[in-house]
């Protein structure tokens, strides 16, 4: 099943996106969002996708702004902030005319993909919430954290190694070094990749967006399934569990073994739990 690589100019943002088709099409179906987390891409889906496709589901994930092939615009020409991420979100599925979708989201960067959900609750039939923080509780890592550091944070978020540090040590294992290639490539083809990173970092405000997604979960009936990666060392499962029971058609899958990012550590496991929770018939 190929992986298509594409572009798509939406005003003045340039969007990179990887997608992958069913052989048969079937407008009965919703195509699949999937969204990465920190310091990833699109690219960390490109084993999960193929088995989506293959269930007659189309599967589409873009490079947030500001990471992987899309923009790097400067902070002038973009904000950062967790309402411009949801407004480009949107603007984005809009220009490729996903009127409605099932919608995966990863990591910390996955907090936006949940604001959209609860934002636009007509347009997002089931949610997937893969090892994503959905209280204050949970703080960015220390190592993350201190790339926001007045000038340290202007020069580690411009080291390519930021990539292999952040990526591996969200989990039990190495990324392959022909992986990291890709990985690395933006913050190695122009200083403009790691002055995104440093943008959305230092507007990361991770407590104000996570306390309005713990209150617009409470009114969230839509069908959610939170996969859990129980090696993770920044978003506990212990939370996991606590947060599955607020959610009224909520419910949670552990993977052993697996880190914080899930699809790159084991992507057939999450396969395993996310194709049969999209195809599965909806209960009226």
């Amino acid at each position: 099943m190929a992986i298509l690589e594409q572009q798509i100019q939406v005003g003045k943002l340039k969007w990179f996106y990887r997608e992958a088709n069913p052989l048969r099409e079937d407008a009965s179906r919703l195509p699949v969002v999937l969204l990465h987390g920190l310091v990833s891409q699109s690219y960390s889906w490109r084993e999960v996708m193929p088995k989506i496709a293959e269930q007659g589901l189309r599967a589409i994930a873009p490079d947030w702004i500001g990471h992987g092939f899309s923009d790097f615009p400067e902070k002038r020409d973009f904000a950062y902030t967790a309402d411009a991420f949801v407004e480009a979100l949107n603007e984005f599925l809009q220009a490729l005319e996903i009127e409605r979708c099932h919608l995966v989201v990863q990591g910390f960067m996955g907090v936006y993909g949940v604001l959209y959900a609860l934002r636009h609750a007509d347009r997002v039939e089931r949610l997937v919430i893969i090892n994503t923080p959905l209280a204050a509780t949970v703080k960015l890592p220390g190592a993350v954290r201190r790339m926001t550091w007045p000038l340290a944070g202007e020069m580690m978020t411009q080291d390519p190694l930021l990539v292999d540090r952040t990526l591996e040590g969200g989990g039990p294992y190495q990324v392959k070094d022909k992986d990291l290639d890709v990985y690395r490539k933006p913050f190695l083809t122009t200083s403009a990749a790691g002055r995104s990173l440093l943008f959305t970092l230092r507007t990361f405000n991770l407590a104000a967006t996570t306390q309005a997604i713990a209150a617009g979960l409470k009114q969230w009936s839509g069908m959610t399934l939170l996969i859990w990666g129980t090696a993770d060392p920044w978003v506990p499962v212990a939370l996991a569990e606590t947060w599955a029971k607020t959610l009224p058609q909520g419910e949670l899958t552990k993977l052993a073994e697996v880190g914080h990012y899930a699809q790159e550590d084991w992507a057939d496991k999450v396969s395993d739990v996310l194709v049969p929770f999209l195809r599965r018939a909806n209960v009226e």
